[in-house]
């Protein structure tokens, strides 16, 4: 993530420190140095290269996705790869900063990653800027995260890299980095992972001072796998040739492992980084990168798609993804997944028949049994069922979604499909019958919403919504339906269970919300991921009716 890394004296106290690092020759790796022997357990290094359990040299072309702030984004990973990508950096959180990413949660991320053809490079970001950032954690404290999650990892050692924390050091003291990342590779080897292992320079990952250039040696050797990669964050400091083609080659020449871990190219206030030069340069010396970052950052010019949409790439997105030395032109699937040649031709089993739920005017929900297949079913195709007749309705990435759009007082037929990243689809579900209700919304509803932010952080928020029964009625069973402005997703409510289809919420109550006196109301509160603008919904309806708001 873009952090200010120096200020302009700084930048150039990096430029003359550099210089002297490369006077200074006993300082910098020895080439000639013997590697530790490799345990080539599926992803692993041998002579400064990524390969893979068969051998086959691997270069990473994908992107980062922050999925710890927005984890209903997995869809993500399918747009990703349909671009090209054969690599993606997950944000992952271990509880210190940020909310915890469960084992489920990672579990499902390593089947997803999986499904869509994907190496999957698993990051903790609590890290973050630690000794100059107050909030930061520990790399220590990142690898006992790891090893709470070694039963989910273990077995993944083909498809998952470990990174084991993001720009785990700022720009104070950085000569302190190296100590604790030793500690931290030794940890985790001691607590028997297998892993190819990723460490992040410090100087929030610029590494302009040379600490990880100068130790990288000593750090390398103390994995005694010999399994482990460094990674550079390229931003503002890296403006010129020069520097990145010196930083980059010091490594090859040294056979020392090294990947552009993030990288970014818009100008700011610190600074033009040459990502032309970047990606020209890991194209030449055959390096992986990783962009930073898909969507949802706080600085939008960073967002390589806009709201998350795939359709929707910024200048930044059709530079990496479509532009010189670019992913399209560059990637090449790993040969796990058998290499692009089409050999799964498994389709996934038939999905459970639709059941609807909340049905409006306007929409209803639909949930199904998942179907299973020998890779990993990628997600959900909803048809609109008329005689011979198939029309999509609705896309998802889990067992359950809402169709919105329709006609009220309308007959529909709804189906489903599975389908994998190789494009196989299953044979269809059984049929749902669903009839919409009136117009106008449900006769005798009155109602008004009062929606307000309890509390935000970086990447996150806290909303509260009261619904309020102006009517002279209980109300009973209801659906509460509104859109989201700025991409805002929730990952988890109270009072109410959540349906969210892009930007489209539904919510039907709990059993202890469900019945609303007249005069009475009830509140839902909820957890959301949100970007740089965190704007109130406007209009709500309930059972298809609108409601005033307050």
């Amino acid at each position: 993530m873009r952090t200010n890394p120096v200020t302009v004296l700084l930048t150039a106290l990096a430029t003359l420190l550099g210089l002297l690092t490369l006077a200074s020759a006993p300082a910098q790796a020895d080439p000639q140095a013997d590697p530790p022997s490799a345990l080539a357990t599926g992803l692993h290094i041998s002579d400064g290269r990524l390969l893979e359990g068969n051998g086959n040299d691997f270069v990473m072309r994908g992107v980062n996705h922050a999925h710890t702030w927005y984890p209903n984004q997995t869809r993500s990973l399918a747009d990703i790869k349909a671009l090209g990508a054969n690599s993606v950096r997950v944000v992952l959180a271990d509880g210190h900063r940020w909310t915890k990413n469960s084992p489920e949660d990672v579990a499902n991320v390593v089947t997803q990653c999986k499904a869509n053809r994907l190496i999957c490079v698993l990051e903790v970001h609590d890290t973050t800027g630690y000794g100059e950032e107050a909030a930061a954690g520990t790399l220590d404290q990142a690898a006992d995260y790891w090893i709470s999650l070694k039963s989910v990892l273990a077995g993944q050692e083909d498809y998952v890299i470990v990174n084991i924390g993001n720009e785990p050091w700022g720009n104070t003291d950085p000569a302190g980095w190296t100590a604790p990342t030793i500690a931290a590779v030794q940890k985790l080897r001691a607590a028997g992972f297998e892993h190819t292992l990723m460490v992040d320079a410090p100087n929030w990952g610029q590494d302009w001072q040379n600490v990880m250039r100068t130790n990288a040696q000593s750090v390398y050797d103390a994995d005694t796998t010999g399994n482990l990669i460094f990674s550079i964050h390229m931003y503002s400091v890296y403006d010129t040739a020069a520097e990145i083609n010196d930083y980059l080659n010091a490594f090859v020449a040294a056979e020392l492992p090294i990947l552009i871990g993030e990288f970014g190219g818009p100008a700011d206030q610190w600074g033009d980084p040459d990502e032309d030069t970047m990606m020209a340069a890991a194209e030449r010396l055959d390096l992986g990168y990783l962009a930073w970052s898909w969507s949802g950052n706080t600085d939008p010019i960073l967002d390589l798609s806009i709201g998350f949409d795939p359709a929707q790439l910024s200048s930044w997105g059709q530079r990496i993804f479509n532009g010189a030395n670019g992913i399209a032109q560059t990637s090449e699937e790993a040969t796990i997944f058998g290499g692009g040649t089409g050999t799964d031709t498994q389709a996934p089993t038939t999905p459970g028949a639709p059941a609807a739920s909340g049905t409006t005017a306007t929409s209803t929900t639909l949930t199904w049994s998942a179907a299973t297949d020998n890779v990993g079913v990628t997600g959900y195709d909803v048809v609109r069922v008329s005689g011979g007749t198939e029309t999509a309705a609705a896309a998802s990435t889990t067992n359950s979604v809402t169709v919105s759009g329709l006609t009220a007082a309308t007959a529909y037929t709804f189906a489903v499909y599975a389908k994998d990243a190789a494009g196989n689809r299953s044979p269809r579900s059984a049929t749902v019958n669903v009839t919409t209700s009136q117009g106008g919304g449900t006769p005798g509803v009155s109602c008004s919403v009062a929606y307000r932010v309890a509390g935000e952080w970086q990447g996150g928020f806290q909303g509260d919504i009261t619904l309020r029964n102006t009517g002279t009625s209980a109300l009973t069973n209801w659906t509460l339906a509104f859109t989201f402005a700025n991409g805002q997703t929730i990952s988890n409510m109270w009072g109410g269970t959540p349906t969210q289809s892009g930007a489209n919420v539904s919510v039907v109550p709990a059993s202890y919300t469900a019945t609303i006196p007249a005069a009475g109301s009830v509140s839902v509160g909820f957890i959301g991921a949100k970007g740089a603008t965190n704007t109130a919904p406007t209009a709500f309806t309930v059972n298809g009716t609108a409601c005033t708001t307050s």
